[in-house]
This record gives structure tokens, sequence and C-alpha cells, in this order.
């Protein structure tokens, strides 16, 4: 039976994944009938500290957990994220689209995306169907000061400082979840005769027992590769950005606007990433390091800080974070689970990090395998889960890049080489061609990016999917459907520009109170 889950590592993945599990099985460890979760963490490993763009999907896990909004926009430096704005993208003259967290109108029943393209209206695809856009422009709030917690206008995810939220969390799991936390460091680790681990070492002398071990530990991979050498399968080949330079950029002064939406903008050989939060801006460029220097990319980052207005002139060097784009071959081996970057990373595009830890958290939690024959199952389906929500990422990522007209570096032309697109992306790019992405195109119920994602990246990038109108069903009947909603979605825009606080002015009024 599994009564004790032994999470290795701390940071953003460790304590997710405590919080999670402890949350759904109570965890005392007094209570005979529970589980009893250990987080290990090293006093000398600092947590990698970026991660500070979530999904809506953040929203009900806090919830699950048990985290008060309120606490949590407090205590961890938070703003509200409505989506991502990508400046430069397409031909590199800081034209802009958004894909913003809200589904078109009327979504599910009416695909507005094929009524768009026929129409070809003048405005962009997001601003023509979903109202969120033009929030986003203006820097307004999801939300009213009497919205309950985690209710919304508008759908929703954070930005956040990843050090405070992991404070936070380890508090709650510790102080309200009956989480075991233990410090030490890690010497071997003990084996059954099968392979599974039985125990971790400890160099003070301590052995730290379990019948589950999940692997949190990071770029250092412990036990999912140091112990089990399960290989890295690299991506490199598709997505080229291997190396990051970041940095914590103050505001000019307190008043400083807020953005709504993390803002990427695409560079010479990378992209810059733009967080906004109410103390400062976490702000990095991604960049392939056999395309750019050092010295350039940081020369690029510093241009970009310096000419914004709302920032202040005296800026930190920022710290360079290197990386292999890619993921483990197998993400559980025996009674061993990677979860966090120990199983794979890829650049922060599209902010699937945190998102990938709580997929991997809810699933351990909800089919937590109750003896060994159960567990070879739960770990093949894993397997198999994480291993296509991995397909997934690396064919949306690539899709932002494929799809650019830029041609003034050798980067963005490296990009557009069919070598370099996986064969699940050419094909969806052939089928894209005369077919709009709908919901009916695949029966996974647990698909990370949505059509209604796909068509924001697709249709923002300029990509034309040539309309048959006698593909559609009640093509005449549904043209009507569209400009109701279409109608209905300007009137939605001039609604919450007259009825939703700016972003600044609405967590303000939270720390206030």
């Amino acid at each position: 039976m599994t009564r004790k889950v032994v999470i290795v590592g701390g940071g953003t993945a460790g304590w997710l994944t405590a919080g999670v599990i402890a949350a759904r099985h109570n965890s005392p460890a007094e209570n005979e009938q529970g589980i009893c979760i250990t987080l290990l963490e090293s006093p000398d490993v600092a947590n990698l500290g970026v991660g500070e763009g979530t999904w809506p999907t953040m929203r009900d896990t806090l919830r699950q957990i048990g985290i008060s909004e309120v606490d949590f926009l407090r205590t961890c430096e938070v703003s509200f994220k409505q989506g991502s704005q990508f400046i430069g993208w397409q031909k590199g003259e800081q034209e802009s689209y958004y894909h913003p967290f809200s589904a078109p109108g009327g979504y599910g029943s009416i695909n507005l995306a094929a009524h768009w393209l026929d129409r070809k209206s003048e405005k962009t695809f997001a601003e023509a169907v979903c109202p969120q856009s033009a929030v986003c422009d203006m820097g307004l709030a999801p939300k009213k000061p009497q919205t309950p917690e985690y209710a919304y206008s508008l759908n929703y995810g954070y930005h956040l400082n990843a050090g405070k939220f992991v404070e936070l969390l380890k508090r709650h799991c510790v102080e309200k979840l009956g989480v075991d936390f233990q410090l030490g460091h890690v010497d071997s680790v003990v084996s059954t005769e099968d392979g599974d681990i039985e125990a971790l070492s400890l160099t003070d002398g301590k052995n730290i027992a379990g019948d589950l071990f999940v692997d949190c530990t990071g770029f250092n991979a412990l036990l999912i590769d140091k112990h089990y050498k399960v290989p890295f399968v690299s991506h490199k080949d598709c997505l080229f950005n291997d190396t990051a330079l970041v940095m914590q950029a103050a505001y000019a002064d307190d008043n400083s606007p807020i953005a709504s939406c993390t803002k990427s903008t695409a560079q010479s050989s990378g992209w810059i990433w733009d967080i906004a939060l109410p103390t400062r801006r976490g702000i990095g460029h991604v960049f392939s390091s056999s395309h750019i220097s050092d010295e350039e990319a940081e020369k690029e980052l510093m241009n970009y800080v310096e000419a914004d207005p709302h920032l202040a002139k005296q800026q930190p060097r920022p710290r360079k974070i290197s990386f292999q784009p890619g993921h483990r071959q197998t993400f559980w081996h025996k009674n061993c689970v990677a979860v966090g970057v120990s199983a794979g990373f890829v650049e922060p595009l599209e902010a699937s990090a945190l998102v990938l830890i709580e997929k991997s958290a809810e699933y351990i939690s909800n089919n937590l395998p109750q003896g060994k024959p159960e567990m070879v199952v739960v770990a093949k389906r894993f397997n198999e889960i994480i291993h296509r929500y991995w397909v997934e990422i690396i064919d949306f990522l690539k899709l932002h890049y494929v799809l650019s007209e830029r041609k003034d570096s050798q980067y963005w032309l490296d990009h557009s080489k069919p070598e370099s697109l996986p064969q699940s992306l050419n094909d969806s790019l052939a089928l894209w061609n005369t077919h709009v992405p709908w919901v009916s195109d695949t029966s996974n119920r647990a698909e990370l990016f949505s059509a209604a994602s796909v068509q924001y990246v697709l249709y923002g990038m300029g990509f034309v999917t040539k309309i048959n109108n006698n593909r559609y069903r009640n093509w005449s009947r549904d043209s009507r459907i569209a400009d109701r909603l279409m109608g209905d979605n300007l009137g939605m825009v001039e609604a919450l520009m007259a009825s939703q606080p700016k972003n600044r002015d609405l967590l303000n009024l939270v720390s206030e109170n």
C-alpha cells in the first residue's frame, strides 16, 4: 500500500505537488488511514526563481489546496494575467496579436473563426470574437472589487513572485495540510531487490523511507537521471532556444501601469518576456546560443528595458540560465516519478511549465497506487499522458515560429525550414489549409491547448484557411448567429471598459483592505 510519499526537492514543483496530494488525502501523520507526505529539501540548492506566469488552471489548484485568493494576492506580489500578447512575431514591425484566456463567443456550438475568415474582417481574430484583447490594451482587471474569490468577468490566471509563492505554499502545506518538511542532502539511494527505491540515505546519517518518490530536483534530476539514468530526449532541432537572461526590473514610479497580459516581444534570435507585478517587472530574453552571443542578446535586452518609459533608468545586470530543451524518455519509472524541470523543460513561451506541474500532481493524487501491480498500470498511463502533453507543447510552441514571415536573421529562416517541424505539426498545418481547427478534431478530453488556442495563434499570425461554405452545415443560419455574436462582442467591450477597474487599482484595493 502507498502510505508514504517522499517528495525530493522544494520549489514550486515540490510544494505544489505536496499541496495537491495532501489536500486530497488529508495526510495527517497521526492518522493511520492517511497518507504521510514528506518533503525533503536541500538547504544549499536555490530555487530557479522564474516561472512567474500561470494559466487559469491555477485558480482551481489554489482553491483545491485551500488557499484564500486574497491571501495569495497579498503575499505573493500577484497581478492578473488574461493571456499573452505577441509583438513583432509575424513581420518584425511591432505588429501584435493576442492569445487571450477567454474563448471566442459561442465556442463549442459555433466556429466563429470560419465566419471571421469568410468576412475578411479588418479586425484581428481576437478583437472580433472576444473582448479580452481590448481589455488588455486598456490595462483593465478581469474582475471587480465585489467579485467573489476566484470568480471573474473574464477568464484569468496570474503573474506572481515565484519565491514568495513557494514560501506561501510551504507554510500552508506544513501548517494546514500536515506535510512533514525536512532539510537534508541525499547521499545515496537504498534500493530493493527489484530496483525500486526503498529509502534515501542522507549525509547526516538519517534514512527517509517511502513507497512513492517524487523527483522535484530540477535540472539536477537526482532520482530520475542520476539514479535511474532515464534518457533525456532533446528537441533542440525543433525549438532552438537554450539560454535565458533574466532580470527583475524596477518601475519608474509606484503608479506605473500593470499590464494585464504577458508581453512576448520577438527579437533577432529569440524573444523577450515581460511580466508585470505590482512592485516590479520580471523581464527575460530567451534565445538560441547557436544564433546569437550572450553579449549581443544582453544588448537587445537592455535596449528593450531602456526604451520603456515606465521602467527606472538604472537596472541590475541580468543573470544567465542555460538549459537543454527537451524531456525525459520516461517520467514515471519504478516507484519514482519526475515532476517539473526534472521531467523536462523548454522555453517559457505560453507558460506551460507550471501547468504541467499542476497536471502531474493532480494525476498522482487522483491515482495514488495502492500496490505494486496497480503502480505499474498507473505509471504506464501517466507516461502516455505526459508524453502526449509534451507533443502538444512542442507542436504549439513551434506553431508560433513556423508561421512567421520574418527573414531578417538566420534564426527566423531556420525556424521555417521543413526539417525543423515535427511531423505531427506538419500534418496539422496541411489540414488547416482547408479546415478550421475545431473542438471535434480530437477525442482527447485532457488536451492542453484547445482549438480556441490554436485559432488565436494561427489567425493572429496571419494564416489563411480556405473556406468552403458547402463543408459546413447550416452555414446561412450560423452566419446570422455569428453576426450577432460578433456584434455582442463589441457591446461587451464597451460595457467592460465602463465597469472594470484598472489592474493596479484593483490590486491596490485588495492590498489595502
